[in-house]
């Protein structure tokens, strides 16, 4: 119990800090709370930014094996369904995986080194073509002028020659860890077609007890968002491969093989990956079958482009990515900053899970919730069934209705 002598003292102290208080703006206040709060989070992140770059030898090929457990788990649960023992249904599909990535591999190699003479008689051709061109056209070079320009070229390749050195030498650990890198994903890949749902019972028991249904739920949210985005990507990069492909097969570009295996790999990166491995189609066309050809490829490209973006893109991941499209350029373009092409490779599917995550989290229909109730594999579950739809799913209600 306070004396009322102590009581006079505690109103004499806090009587002032609240008339200050008072008399502060309602507005800077808030925005006080909100400027510290807002600093922390900052702080948070890039201490977890950090960590994650520290460890990027470890979390790249984690994530990437996340990313192979989420197009793979589906095919190990209809085996699971078929009584296959889970063990097994891992191996067979990691195997059958393996086995379809080196038959296509070693598919690409082939054509490529079959391609290769071919193009380089092209590019002789065409080296050719410039060099008639930049004599007899309206630079009238001379062929002292162009030996001249020749040996420039060559002198600065010496010049630098430590430079490419080291960079083969640089080159050299890179795929010593690019190896390694393989070999993790591999080995936790297994784990999480083995056994992914016993791992994450694992992790979720760090969340505390009142909050841990609704957290496992949204975990799940954000992985089925993952499995339908992995889907849905492969789905237009088959699209993406083949399209380019018929347009270089049509024009007789070379490489037409490695060039589409090169457009399908650059589709996971949505939006800019195509049109980045897209444009190198079109530059070998320009090189080994001129301005015409190259032409032809680009319109190609541009048409596949289209066909991605009004078409595929909103019917196959317009429920595995609810995201405006200017969010994924921005993730794609932080994440090439942050981590290069990893980062941008896995950007997107970063921003689907936590979309996925905190919309859950968010939802009221969620909080009655089970865990067991949310099918991972389901298109449905990557998100809660609030009522805010989805535009590709209110569109196909509506078709139903009017046949019905």
């Amino acid at each position: 119990m306070l004396t009322s002598v102590e009581r006079d003292t505690v109103t004499s102290v806090t009587a002032p800090e609240s008339e200050i208080s008072n008399r502060v703006p309602r507005l800077l206040r808030i925005s006080a709370a909100l400027s510290w709060r807002f600093v922390a989070v900052v702080a948070a992140l890039y201490v977890v930014a950090n960590v994650v770059s520290f460890l990027a030898t470890i979390v790249i090929p984690v994530a990437i094996a996340l990313l192979l457990a989420a197009l793979l788990s589906p095919l190990v649960a209809q085996l699971v369904q078929l009584r296959v023992p889970r063990g097994l249904a891992a191996g067979l599909v990691l195997i059958g995986g393996i086995a379809v990535v080196g038959g296509v591999l070693t598919f690409v190699i082939t054509e490529f080194s079959k391609g290769l003479p071919e193009l380089q008689t092209q590019v002789s051709a065409s080296l050719d073509t410039i060099r008639g061109w930049l004599k007899d056209g309206p630079l009238h070079l001379s062929d002292v002028q162009l030996q001249q320009y020749l040996d420039n070229a060559l002198n600065t390749i010496k010049e630098n020659q430590s430079e490419i050195t080291s960079g083969a030498l640089t080159t050299a650990a890179t795929v010593g860890e690019l190896l390694t890198g393989i070999l993790l994903a591999l080995f936790t890949l297994i784990f999480f077609l083995h056994d992914g749902d016993g791992i994450w019972r694992f992790v979720v028991r760090a969340v505390p007890a009142d909050v841990r249904a609704r957290a496992d739920v949204a975990g799940r949210r954000g992985f089925a968002s993952l499995v339908s985005y992995v889907r849905a990507t492969a789905a237009v990069a088959v699209v993406d491969a083949v399209g380019v492909g018929i347009g270089l097969w049509i024009v007789g570009v070379p490489l037409i093989v490695p060039l589409s295996a090169l457009v399908f790999l650059g589709a996971f990166i949505p939006i800019i990956g195509a049109v980045i491995t897209g444009a190198v189609a079109v530059l070998i066309a320009l090189v080994a079958n001129g301005p015409v050809a190259a032409l032809v490829v680009f319109a190609v490209l541009i048409g596949v482009m289209q066909l991605e973006s009004h078409v595929l893109q909103p019917l196959l991941l317009g429920r595995a990515v609810k995201l405006h499209p200017l969010a994924v350029v921005l993730a794609i373009t932080a994440g090439l900053v942050v981590g290069g092409i990893s980062g941008a490779l896995l950007a997107v599917p970063l921003l689907a899970v936590l979309n996925s995550g905190i919309r859950s989290l968010l939802s009221d229909s969620d909080a009655t919730v089970s865990p067991s109730e949310v099918n991972v594999h389901a298109p449905q579950a990557s998100g809660p069934k609030d009522g805010t739809g989805d535009r590709v799913e209110d569109f196909t209600d509506e078709i139903k209705k009017l046949k019905d």
